[in-house]
């Protein structure tokens, strides 16, 4: 007999915001059991979109209401759709410019519940925008590609970051690990997460540019790959950052997804920081340059 379901749900893509792609069967991109969480994630011309549907839907509910008692509206046209919407939006505000007003016991009442209603949601909006508004960022800029280069005459992974902000940054700690396929002995294949240890994971200041380093000694997960072999993996590298903005007094959050395609074996980063006028002076837009390395990293 056949138990599988006829109906294969089709799987969900879900784009992360650092560049990481993949796919869901059974989640849903927009949970409205969760509807506090869903208005901080969309984008913002969803949110605005969203905030304006809430609010005619709203506005036409009450509209409805007041047209279902004829006569409960004063100086209204019989049946007018526009004069029961319009006056629904003027309650709604509070505004009450005093041409249309309850005429009887079920106006009146219609008209305290959707002033209760007006200011839930007024309340309910403004903490939400000033919340979207409010989460703190990182304004980290990263290098689009990661090199593979010989370092103290060890084979080094490096990535390359820049503080975008005009501020310093403090406390900075940053986390490298690889998604990485691997086969059991029984000949199961699965994706598990490896951590690759920087040579300077805790930053007390970043002011500029960092470039952050991962030896590929023995004790490395990538050990044993030379840089083509390393390229020719579907491996994923995440970075993630968290750092503290003395401007505004938060900590603030940011990752970064690497894949095999993006790492480039034999090169270097060229230089971003100069020194001009006395002065050290890091050009962002270098961030992601990289020039061919003299030093063959298999040597």
């Amino acid at each position: 007999m056949n138990l599988r379901p006829s109906h294969q749900p089709s799987p969900r893509l879900i784009k992360t915001s650092f560049g990481l792609e993949f796919a869901k069967i059974g989640a849903s991109r927009y949970d409205l059991s969760d509807p506090y969480h869903l208005a901080l994630t969309v984008r913002w011309p969803t949110f605005v979109l969203g905030v304006f549907a809430a609010y005619g839907l709203i506005n036409l509910i009450f509209a409805g209401l007041y047209l279902a008692e004829p006569g409960c509206i004063a100086n209204t046209r019989p049946g007018s759709i526009g004069d029961a919407f319009f006056f629904s939006v003027e309650t709604l505000a509070t505004v009450g410019y005093g041409v249309m007003a309850p005429a009887n016991l079920y106006g009146h009442l219609v008209v305290s519940a959707e002033i209760i209603t007006g200011m839930a949601f007024t309340a309910i909006m403004t903490g939400l925008v000033f919340v979207r508004f409010s989460k703190a960022k990182a304004k980290i800029v990263y290098a689009d590609v990661a090199v593979i280069t010989r370092h103290n005459g060890r084979p080094t992974l490096m990535f390359r970051i820049g503080n975008a902000r005009a501020s310093v940054m403090t406390q900075v700690r940053v986390e490298a690990n690889a998604l990485i396929k691997e086969t059991t002995a029984e000949g199961g294949q699965y994706r598990r997460l490896q951590e690759l240890n920087l040579a300077r994971s805790s930053i007390p200041v970043f002011p500029m540019v960092l470039v952050l380093m991962h030896e590929i000694d023995e004790h490395s997960p990538l050990a044993g790959l030379d840089g083509k072999a390393l390229v020719e993996t579907d491996m994923t590298i995440i970075l993630s950052l968290e750092a503290r903005d003395p401007q505004l007094a938060a900590m603030v959050y940011d990752m970064k997804a690497y894949f095999a395609r993006d790492l480039r074996p034999g090169m270097r980063f060229a230089d971003a920081v100069t020194q001009r006028d006395g002065r050290t002076l890091a050009d962002l837009r270098r961030i992601s340059l990289v020039e061919p390395d003299e030093v063959d990293i298999l040597a």
